[in-house]
């Protein structure tokens, strides 16, 4: 395990007074071959006063709390948290109801027994390079196992939204056992502080590699009772010519894998990723409330029309559930609510159509919203479209030509243009400003100058609020002819 240069001689100073050993997520992630960039020091054998003295000459620390035994010290740009062994014993409801004890004289054994999962109740020694795993661990990280380490994690709730996004994180398969411990907690769910429901949600939606394991883990557990719009989906129907893998819950986990392979997953970042993932998890929001059977083709059929437009307020609905920061909303639920543009019937996208998209989708973009239609058509295994992606890119081709592939259209036209043509500032303002944008998408003009001819025009048309104590600009002179 390679640790940071600066980590090292204040490991050598705490071994003077202590036994240190590097636990938690830095080591699973280590173990599995990942950058390990988490290192937290549990120091057994140490008074809490012994471990701070030790500390202090390394840089700025700070005392999270005595009664808890954690010292957080900052060195070289980093954060490392240090803390002693310690005993938890359940005392009130929720994950804060804990009495905790600090107790130096716990063996490795005893300290990991109350994390929460096997595969975090592995620990390192970086003296000796021995991994301490009392709990079999990192049997379970290769066998992709997550599985609880005791009895105690009845005590928290918050565990089992930990294990949606970590099963999704690392591609892991709930244990029964666990998942039996989980149902009978699933009353426990009220308790747990919106904000933390999200923060795991984040985890699942920014860090997953395979994200349908954390739907599984909500199926397994009884937890998806929690969120209604993902439990809809299950028993769902589709037409199975068109959705040949199943109900719109199976349809759904295939999308949301089938977004992580697409190289603009890859090239995304945090803030991205989020809008993606749950605009995916979303998309089909709508189908249990529109999807009925009818004659198509001379056959009867599943259909869902109107699911997209449904889906928008249910999208919306579910993130207020979560605790999703409110930036979510409108590129979330615009992209859900338009996720069918690219099949409403037309032959070919007119740039009318495409730079109203543009606006619609805002602050979502023509960009996120063909990410999101290939994964909707590749979570249909086996059936593949080759007619779909290409209708996408025909879509992204236009908007790249009209430069409005990752931002709307903004107005051309602004108050001191209508200033400059002499209307009084007013009601009328909005108006004509609104009917300018307008003229724009559709395609009226493309720069100031025009915009101003199309102004100029529309106001002689209806002159009322105009003066005449501003000069107009004089009319553009008609295109020579030779």
């Amino acid at each position: 395990m390679h640790l940071p240069a600066e980590l090292s001689p204040v490991l050598e100073a705490v071994r003077r007074i202590g036994r240190p050993r590097l636990v938690g997520g830095g080591v699973r992630d280590w173990l599995l071959g990942l950058e390990s960039t988490d290192f937290d020091i549990e120091v057994g054998g140490a008074s809490f006063a012994e471990l701070h003295h030790a500390l202090a000459p390394f840089g700025a620390t700070d005392v999270v709390g005595r009664s808890f035994g954690v010292i957080k010290l900052r060195r070289g740009g980093n954060e490392y948290d240090f803390s002693l062994p310690r005993r938890e014993s359940k005392t009130g409801r929720g994950h804060r109801g804990f009495a905790v004890e600090p107790d130096p004289l716990l063996s490795d054994a005893d300290a990991a027994a109350r994390r929460d999962f096997t595969i975090n109740a592995i620990a390192f020694d970086p003296f000796t390079k021995a991994v301490i795993d009392p709990h079999g661990g990192r049997a379970d990280l290769q066998a992709r196992i997550l599985r609880h380490t005791s009895a105690a994690f009845v005590d928290d709730p918050l565990r089992v939204m930990r294990a949606v996004q970590l099963s999704a994180r690392f591609d892991l398969t709930l244990a029964p056992e666990t998942a039996a411990l989980c149902r009978g907690m699933s009353g426990t769910f009220a308790e747990l502080p919106v904000e933390r429901i999200w923060a795991e949600w984040e985890k699942w939606a920014v860090k997953s590699i395979r994200p349908s394991r954390g739907l599984e883990v909500l199926e397994a557990t009884g937890w998806l009772q929690h969120f209604p719009e993902i439990a809809a989906l299950r028993n769902c129907a589709q037409e199975p010519e068109w959705h040949p893998e199943g109900d719109a819950f199976t349809h759904t986990q295939l999308c949301l894998d089938a977004l992580i392979a697409l190289p603009a997953w890859a090239g995304s970042g945090p803030a991205q990723r989020r809008i993606l993932m749950f605009a995916v998890l979303a998309h089909d929001f709508g189908k249990p409330a529109t999807t009925r059977q009818e004659m198509k083709r001379d056959r009867l059929r599943w259909i869902s029309p109107g699911h997209e437009a449904a889906g928008g307020p249910l999208a919306l609905a579910f993130l207020r559930r979560i605790g999703a920061p409110l930036e979510l909303d409108a590129p979330v639920s615009a992209l859900v609510v338009n996720h069918l543009a690219h099949h409403h019937g037309q032959e070919h996208f007119t740039d009318t159509s495409v730079r109203r998209l543009a606006r619609r989708l805002a602050p979502a973009t023509i960009q996120d919203l063909a990410t999101v239609m290939r994964a909707d058509s590749n979570g249909r295994p086996p059936l593949t479209s080759p007619e779909t992606h290409a209708r996408i890119e025909a879509l992204l081709e236009c908007a790249h030509r009209l430069a409005v592939q990752s931002a709307a259209p903004k107005p051309l036209m602004l108050g001191r243009h209508l200033l400059s043509l002499g209307l009084k500032s007013g009601p009328r303002f909005k108006a004509v400003l609104d009917a300018a944008f307008q003229a724009q998408l559709d395609g009226a003009f493309h720069d100031e100058a025009g915009g101003l001819d199309w102004l100029q025009s529309h106001l002689q048309a209806d002159p009322v609020g105009v003066t005449n104590d501003q000069p107009h600009p004089p009319p553009c002179p008609p295109n020579s002819t030779s």
